[in-house]
């Protein structure tokens, strides 16, 4: 599922803006749905102009038809009435996803008869000092075992000595979750960590979730601002 917001606070409309021929979120849906891993790829969506743009492709809709303040929420609506076990959610603004990062996520629950896995999201290393520092950049630390402890805009782990050298991971939007996890997710209150931080993926951790981390050598382009756009049109082929 596609979580598709008009109004993104920090790059309005993005999703409606063209890259090589075809709007953002259209080259998303098609990014998704040609991985073949999915059973329906649908948009979830407050507005109509992104609905009839997605429409327009062949694209499946469901209209959110409340304001919310995360994507996981605009998703936890749409999937209450329907027969799902496994949701995965890709962001509006990832029109380079595929496949191989995909399949990854949707492994972890194949191998967890327990299910003791909550959700599972995506991470990649960076080395990039401007990356690493870039509060747009969300940095995420796990456990020896690849769950997740903490995200934050703030470079963590911080460097305190020369040796040993930190190791970075930039947190992917892109996350798989249990039905009943989302739906969790809805009903809690925001708390203090994931107010201050403005990371959903908080939510989970102070409520006790479990997050595992599938590491990707694949990081693609997010869209989240007018330059990582033009960065996109430039990698687009």
């Amino acid at each position: 599922m596609i979580p598709a917001r008009y109004a993104a606070s920090r790059f309005p409309g993005k999703l409606m803006k063209d890259l090589a021929g075809k709007p953002v979120i259209v080259r998303t849906y098609e990014a998704a749905r040609d991985t073949g891993l999915f059973d329906e790829v649908i948009v979830v969506t407050d507005s109509e102009i992104i609905a009839e743009a997605v429409r327009g492709e062949g694209g499946k809709v469901v209209m959110s038809q409340q304001v919310h303040e995360t994507g996981s929420d605009r998703l936890a609506e749409a999937v209450a009435d329907m027969d799902a076990d496994i949701v995965v959610n890709v962001q509006g603004d990832e029109p380079f996803t595929e496949a191989e990062s995909l399949e990854k996520l949707i492994r972890v629950f194949h191998q967890d008869p327990e299910k003791e896995v909550d959700l599972a999201s995506l991470m990649t290393e960076i080395t990039d000092p401007e990356d690493i520092a870039n509060p747009n950049t969300v940095k995420v630390i796990t456990d020896k075992e690849g769950f997740a402890l903490y995200f934050s805009r703030a470079p963590i782990p911080y460097q305190r000595a020369e040796e040993p050298r930190a190791v970075y991971f930039k947190h992917k939007g892109v996350y798989a979750f249990r039905k009943r996890a989302l739906l969790d997710f809805r009903r809690l209150p925001m708390l203090q960590l994931e107010a201050v931080e403005k990371i959903e993926a908080i939510r989970f951790l102070e409520y006790g979730k479990k997050i595992k981390m599938v590491q990707t050598r694949i990081s693609g382009i997010e869209i989240d601002t007018p330059e990582d756009l033009e960065r996109a049109k430039a990698a687009w082929t």
